[in-house]
């Protein structure tokens, strides 16, 4: 089986290592600009912007996206490894104490009502004990002691970027069905926030990567979830309204920074977040029988994913981790991964995702 443009398909290993690597690499791209406008990114860095970590001074740091999307690898890994064992066990359960450790490695207490987690090998990290602006509802929530589910989730009201942005994971697991992707993402963003576009922004999110994952084409896995999305129950209309408006905007070719924000929004929401992110990669997606390699596609979408008065950090980082699944770690530019801190963490997180769902490693 070949990929496109006679690159070999690559492997379900190298997508999970491709989609959290290059999640963290949009990820660190674009918190390096998370608090400028696209004026004041024009100011730092010319009228290109921001084009990679060469033009930044040291290593290149991840934000909260990053460590909460590990901690979202180690809740699912824990939850595989006791199934492995043959032992049953809540996933939503497994993941919410795995952010209960990142609350506690971020200074926070969740209170007397929740439980004392036990420590697994990724709370022994210094880099993820980092304050990195985290998400002000993943705080709350978590804070509240409470383990939110759909039926009854915290923060009600809660429809921030805080879902979608460490929701890759869940779309990384194979031999589920979509519908479990979707369920299992939406009910794990029931732990902190409310809102329905939240929920299932970052389901949907889900199941994207997983379609990716499966082998599915760029555009028609991106046309599959925004139609899915408009016939969620009870869906939050903003959400497909969101998402097909970045599709026939990519049809139309690249536009500039301030037509993004005036058609998509800022990528402060959940689904403003996914929909800049799915423009940043389907509008600089090679034409069919372009030449045009993995790596290029993977530089020139970070350019659009972070270069506008947004949240680049969430918006950078999605685009990576959908990149990283079409392409597997053949995308990754080299010299950003040496830039890129702690990388080793994240490959050491993928490898024990790998290795409990396909034994290898």
């Amino acid at each position: 089986m070949s990929f496109d443009h006679g690159i070999p398909a690559p492997t379900l290993p190298s997508r999970i290592r491709g989609s959290l690597l290059g999640g963290a690499l949009g990820d660190a791209l674009g918190y390096a600009v998370q608090s400028d406008s696209i004026a004041g990114i024009r100011e730092r860095f010319g009228a290109r912007g921001l084009t990679g970590f060469e033009d930044l001074a040291g290593p290149g740091h991840f934000s909260d996206d990053t460590q909460l999307t590990l901690y979202t690898v180690d809740g699912l890994v824990e939850a595989l490894e006791w199934a492995n064992s043959g032992v049953g066990a809540d996933v939503n359960a497994c993941v919410w104490l795995a952010y209960l450790r990142w609350l506690a490695a971020q200074g926070e207490d969740a209170g007397p009502s929740a439980p004392a987690p036990q420590p697994r090998w990724i709370d022994g990290n210094g880099v993820l004990r980092q304050r990195r602006r985290p998400d002000k509802d993943c705080l709350s929530g978590l804070a509240t002691g409470e383990m939110g589910t759909a039926m009854r989730p915290v923060n009600p009201d809660a429809r921030g970027t805080g879902t979608v942005m460490r929701s890759a994971p869940f779309g990384l697991v194979p031999h589920i069905t979509p519908d479990a992707v979707y369920k299992l993402s939406a009910n794990a963003a029931a732990l902190t926030h409310g809102h329905p576009a939240a929920r299932q922004g970052s389901g949907i999110f889900s199941l994207l990567i997983h379609r990716l994952v499966s082998g599915e084409a760029l555009r028609d896995a991106a046309a599959g979830v925004t139609a899915h999305a408009g016939t969620v129950v009870n869906v939050a209309p903003e959400l497909p309204e969101r998402l097909a408006a970045a599709l026939r905007l990519a049809e139309n070719g690249l536009v500039g920074p301030e037509e993004l924000q005036r058609e998509l929004g800022e990528g402060r929401t959940a689904e403003e977040a996914l929909a800049v992110a799915l423009y940043s990669v389907i509008a600089t997606a090679p034409a069919d029988g372009a030449d045009t390699q993995p790596v290029e596609h993977f530089r020139n979408a970070m350019l659009v994913a972070v270069n506008h008065s947004g949240a680049s950090d969430t918006t950078g980082a999605l685009a990576g981790n959908i990149l990283g699944a079409l392409y597997g770690e053949a995308c990754l530019p080299a010299t950003w991964l040496e830039a890129l801190e702690a990388a080793e963490v994240i490959r050491r997180m993928a490898d024990q995702l790998v290795k409990v769902t396909t034994g290898e490693g």
